[in-house]
């Protein structure tokens, strides 16, 4: 079974290897058809306490590694219309 990869934002960096990461997504409203943003908050496992707040990153599910921790960073995300080193965008 494959692990879920999410995409979110750090909005927090206190915790020791530890980022809560927010993310959002989009669902329609069953009534007025109207597309609604629901976030939530997982707290992830940040082994060398790279990231810091406003970083966008990768999420992958991962075993139990405490009592509140089931994810873990994997990668910083691909910001879009991100500038390249040579100046041209991504």
């Amino acid at each position: 079974m494959p692990k879920r990869v999410m995409q979110g934002r750090v909005v927090s960096d206190k915790g020791d290897k530890t980022v809560v990461v927010l993310v959002e997504r989009r669902v329609m409203d069953k009534v007025y058809k109207k597309f609604i943003r629901r976030s939530k908050r997982y707290a992830a496992h940040d082994d060398g306490n790279v990231f810091h707040v406003g970083d966008a990153v990768e999420i992958e599910e991962c075993r139990p590694i405490s009592a509140r921790k089931r994810w873990r960073v994997i990668t910083p995300a691909p910001t879009v219309g991100a500038q390249t080193p040579d100046g041209a965008s991504a």
